[in-house]
């Protein structure tokens, strides 16, 4: 493991490398714990400097230089060999030997149930062989597999059994192996300029059943990326790999996607719509990363986000496309709001281009994916549609190749439009996520809407300077009519006036389509918002609407312990029966902000949250919900049924979304009796999860040991289980539900998904028990923080997170975290990676 001692690497400090890469080959020997990797790595010197090459964990067996042996000193992290010994063009030829089946934090060559797997991004290469490992040094790539399994894959080309030539440049990150006991379903693609193209999704034998979506997204998203950015696929194949132990999502290895298995495999079934909506979109998003991201890299990884963020954005277009618009862009944002929000305002925050880091793992962030391609659709509404897409084109015409930076980025757009960007490169620079207050005033007859933008000081940064925000809005008059239509308003200053001439006081709607990624503060009315919701022509701020109502009723009801209003349940219940709106749109209308939400609204009016109150006033909210629509609701779920073939199509995803939030309120009035109902009547897993949820928070005795024994034998319907089961306890019992699931007979605490399931079931799931007010849930999670710390420094330091929020709460509560807190900093041989995030945490 990494010594914990931390050093930081500066954005300021990057110098290139003394040494360019021309090409690389590499032979591997595959065995559980002795395998041989002999590379052959071509040089030539950019400066007379000590080669100085990146390597850990491995054991060297001999090493060449233009076939001498050549003095050279090792370290844990670095292989030097003097400049004296190195002419200006040499060959490097080094064998080492690593042990994969003990590499346990899945980075490098590692093995996942007795197949060969590679994860390489950000800095795993160095487990494999010594070499740069970093992202501007790219070369093309030979790898020869010996194995005895039945297939070998890498990179590129095949051109004999394992045997793989990649002829695109690619930098260390992206090199990926995978060998085993593997099957495919195979298919094949003829891109725009007429290459035939194979595709396979490999997968472990019984599990090719469950491909058809995968391919089926694979093909949608290759004929997508030609059509709206015009970019094909430049190799003869393209492989995709489920690996069950894996601690991202997927990874986009060029020709050789790896994927965490539960983004693959999905069956009616087995698979819930969730899961085929994250199949399709993650398929996607590997895929584009081809172009943005392998074709043009990021010189270092501070320019993370020039990948991320733009292909976050893209598989975002994808999917609006793939469904519904208005939904995806709910969908997109109450995910920003929940993650990157709250990591903005806390002591995690960063901007979206760091200037600093220690582990460079710690900053696959949403800031960098969510905020990062929310800059990119900023951008995008700010130069038009058109001006967008001939600045990609100059960006793919003129960086093929490259290895890039946000100013590259930048500059394409100001060459492409003639635009002065350099204001805007604050979304870049700076943290915070930018408050915009909003007051109006209308007087004989001139409306005026006065706007101020101030972002919060955070750490290293007390004080932000105005940044660019694309404001889209529009009017809506007192009886709904729309006074302005949308129109785009650029804020570039600390404060905006706008003025209107109009006959009577309209009712902004700001912010249309969430335009920018900030946090917007009025003082509208209620009866103004119900207004919106009935009427306002924009998909979004109708939503918008309902959420801030909902917010403000359960805030009262928390607050006061005042019954909900009925004018606001009677427009919920408007907007639910109106059978002219999409089901999906119905249901997230639906749905009550998250305890989480609440938290963060209790924050920010100045009021210490409490989580438990916070679960019971959501509780009482939903019931009265249920209570109000009553003898509506059985009809209302008998309108959403889907007769016939189960299908994960929006229109029928759409419908059983919203049946699971009308059956969670039936549940409310009748115990679960309906619930119970259409567990034994479902016949896919959307449907089942639902209903088994529903039971769950009923007290329903004997659901979970039915649903187990039905899936027992399914890893991935197994891992819905163990979270549904944390999540669904009463916050009073979720530490000791917690725990008996973590002695169960199933729970491999090794595996990062079965892991997520019971540990985030609890902390992100069960927010109440989590924070119960004995300690118990914090020091559940730093038991097992520091178990998997050992082992899995990566997906550690990642669940670490739970504890970001520790400031908000009372003051014995934040004793209690600040105790585990001390206790995991002062472990013996902590992580570097976790040592990072908990110093940080600890500091604010």
């Amino acid at each position: 493991m990494r010594d914990a001692a931390p050093q930081t690497i500066y954005l300021k400090d990057y110098t290139p490398t003394p040494y360019n890469v021309a090409h690389v080959a590499l032979d591997f020997t595959l065995h559980p714990t002795a395998t041989r990797v002999q590379s052959r790595i071509t040089f030539t010197r950019v400066r007379a400097e000590d080669l100085v090459l990146n390597g850990e964990d491995l054991i060297l067996k001999s090493l060449r230089v233009d076939g001498a042996e050549v003095p050279h000193e090792l370290s844990e992290t670095h292989l030097t060999i003097p400049a004296a010994h190195l002419s200006d063009a040499f060959t490097l030829e080094v064998e080492v030997e690593i042990s994969p089946q003990t590499n346990t934090a899945l980075e490098g060559l590692y093995m996942s149930g007795g197949m060969y797997c590679t994860q390489c991004e950000a800095e795993g290469f160095r487990k494999i062989t010594y070499m740069y490992d970093r992202p501007d040094v790219m070369a093309p790539y030979e790898v020869t597999i010996h194995a005895d399994t039945p297939v070998q894959l890498s990179n590129g080309n095949p051109t004999a059994p394992g045997c793989w030539t990649d002829p695109h440049p690619k930098p260390t990150y992206l090199f990926a192996l995978v060998a085993g006991d593997l099957v495919a379903t195979t298919d094949h693609f003829t891109t725009m300029e007429g290459r035939e193209v194979t595709l396979n999704v490999y997968v472990r034998p019984g599990d090719e059943d469950k491909t058809d979506y995968a391919m089926d997204a694979l093909k949608r998203s290759m004929k997508w990326e030609e059509d709206v950015y015009g970019r094909p696929y430049d190799l003869d194949v393209f492989n995709i790999v489920a690996v069950d132990d894996f601690n991202m999502g997927a990874m986009e290895n060029k020709g050789l996607n790896i994927f965490n298995s539960k983004y693959v495999l999905a069956s009616p079934e087995t698979a819930t719509d969730t899961d085929y909506a994250m199949i399709e979109g993650i398929v996607a998003h590997e895929y584009f990363h081809n172009w943005t991201g392998n074709r043009i890299t990021c010189r270092d990884w501070f320019q993370l986000c020039l990948k991320e963020g733009l292909t976050v954005y893209r598989d975002q277009q994808f999917s609006a496309d793939m469904r519904s618009a208005p939904v995806q862009r709910i969908k997109d944002v109450l995910q920003l709001r929940a993650r990157q929000f709250r990591e903005d305002a806390g002591p995690l925050a960063h901007p979206v281009r760091p200037e600093a880091f220690v582990e460079i793992n710690n900053f696959y962030t949403a800031t960098v994916y969510e905020k990062g391609a929310e800059v990119i659709g900023m951008l995008r509404t700010l130069v038009g549609p058109a001006a967008y897409d001939a600045a990609l084109t100059l960006y793919f015409d003129r960086h093929d190749g490259q290895a890039c930076t946000i100013e590259d980025w930048i500059q394409v757009f100001e060459d492409s439009t003639g635009r002065d960007l350099s204001q805007f490169k604050r979304w870049y620079a700076q943290a915070g996520t930018p408050h915009l207050t909003v007051t109006d005033d209308f007087k004989n007859g001139e409306y005026t809407l006065h706007l101020k933008q101030k972002t919060k000081p955070s750490a290293g940064q007390p004080d932000k300077a105005p940044q660019v925000i694309p404001i889209a809005m529009g009017l809506i008059g007192a009886d709904g009519a729309e006074v302005l239509p949308t129109q785009v308003v650029e804020m570039s200053e600390a404060e905006l006036t706008l003025r209107y001439e109009l006959d009577a006081k309209p009712i902004p709607s700001l912010l249309r389509g969430f335009s920018a990624p900030v946090i917007l503060e009025t003082e509208q009315s209620e009866a103004d918002r119900l207004v919106l919701l009935a009427h306002d022509t924009d998909p979004f701020n109708r939503w918008e609407a309902s959420t801030l109502l909902a917010k403000s009723n359960l805030m009262a009801n928390l607050t006061a312990g005042s019954a909900p209003a009925t004018a606001w349940l009677d427009a919920l219940t408007k907007v639910i029966t109106d059978d002219t709106l999409d089901p999906a749109f119905r249901a997230l209308v639906l749905a009550l902000p998250s305890e989480d939400n609440l938290a963060n609204a209790c924050d920010a009016a100045g009021i210490v949250p409490d989580p438990t109150a916070i679960h019971s006033a959501r509780k009482a909210v939903h019931l009265a919900i249920a209570q109000h629509m009553g003898e509506a609701l059985p009809a209302l779920i008998a309108a959403t049924a889907t007769p016939g073939p189960y299908s994960p199509a929006a229109n029928d995803a759409a419908k059983r979304s919203l049946r699971a939030q009308l059956l969670r309120l039936q549940t409310r009035l009748d115990g679960g009796t309906m619930a119970r109902a259409a567990y034994d009547a479902a016949t896919n897993m959307t449907d089942q999860l639902a209903a088994f949820g529903c039971l769950l928070s009923a007290g329903d005795t004997t659901v979970a040991a039915a649903f187990e024994a039905q899936w027992r034998t399914d890893r991935l319907v197994m891992d819905k289980w163990f979270a549904m089961s944390v999540a669904e306890a009463d916050p009073d019992d979720a530490v000791a539900v917690a725990t008996a699931l973590t002695q169960h007979a199933d729970f491999d605490w090794k595996n990062p998904n079965r892991f997520r399931s019971v540990i985030a079931g609890m902390t992100a799931m069960n927010p109440a028990g989590f924070h119960h007010p004995s300690g118990a849930g914090y020091r559940f999670l730093a038991d097992w923080l520091l178990k998997l710390d050992a082992l899995n420094p990566q997906t550690t330091a990642r669940m670490s997170t739970a504890f970001e929020t520790w400031r908000r709460y009372d003051v014995d509560r934040q004793a209690l975290i600040q105790e585990q807190l001390a206790r995991i900093a002062t472990h013996p041989g902590l992580s570097r990676d976790t040592a990072e995030m908990v110093g940080r945490m600890r500091d604010a």
